[in-house]
């Protein structure tokens, strides 16, 4: 009786491993990805996305906005990011949510500074605000959402979204004569609340 208990524990025991041991030795997918939404305006945003488990998955990316001037504006931007994502499902398919940091350099200008109005600053030092523009660093963490479904065995499409907090270091120049127009002696703070990535990746399955 004991010896056949004994037999009965040491085979359970060892299919358990058995199963152990095939989930960690099963494939993990990796995906190699393009944001399809930027490519037409010449932003270029790859990335990588490699499953952990079942559900979890990590991704890096990297986009690139190469335009000193864009429509009559500076759009220099360039960032890394890096995101966990937990699917509802299984990994690579339906909805995910994710947490992301990232890090990005930018020469651009904001928005705000795009109409032909005077800006004076606390010096009283009047420029015309269209021609001010904005650079330095920014560091975001923010909370991802999105949808990833499969259209062939090895092409999907993951539309995506990020909103978060941003925190950017900055100065501001004149851009006809290089001059600074705001008054920090080193760097402008900003923080905002605000979307700060997304689109639609086409992804391709590498293994």
């Amino acid at each position: 009786m004991l010896k056949h208990k004994f037999l009965t524990t040491s085979i359970a025991l060892l299919s358990i491993g058995m199963l152990s041991a095939q989930e960690q030795e099963q494939e993990k997918s990796l995906y190699i990805k393009g944001n399809a939404l930027l490519a037409p305006i010449g932003v270029i945003n790859i990335g990588l996305e490699k499953q952990l488990t079942s559900k979890i998955t990590m991704q890096g990316d990297v986009l690139a906005s190469p335009w000193k001037s864009f429509a009559g504006h500076e759009l220099q931007y360039y960032s890394l990011s890096l995101e966990g994502r937990y699917y509802f499902n299984e990994a690579f398919k339906h909805w995910y949510v994710g947490a992301n940091i990232g890090v990005a350099s930018f020469v651009l200008q904001k928005w705000n500074y795009w109409k032909d109005v005077p800006y004076i600053n606390d010096r009283n030092e009047v420029f015309l605000k269209s021609n001010l523009y904005q650079k330095g660093v920014s560091f975001m963490i923010g909370v991802t959402g999105g949808y990833q479904f499969k259209v062939s065995d090895r092409w999907n499409v993951d539309v995506y979204a990020t909103v978060g907090s941003s925190s950017d270091f900055y100065k501001g120049y004149d851009r006809t004569t290089g001059q600074r127009y705001d008054v920090a002696q080193k760097y402008n703070k900003s923080g905002e609340i605000l979307p700060y990535r997304g689109g639609v990746m086409i992804s391709y399955k590498l293994k």
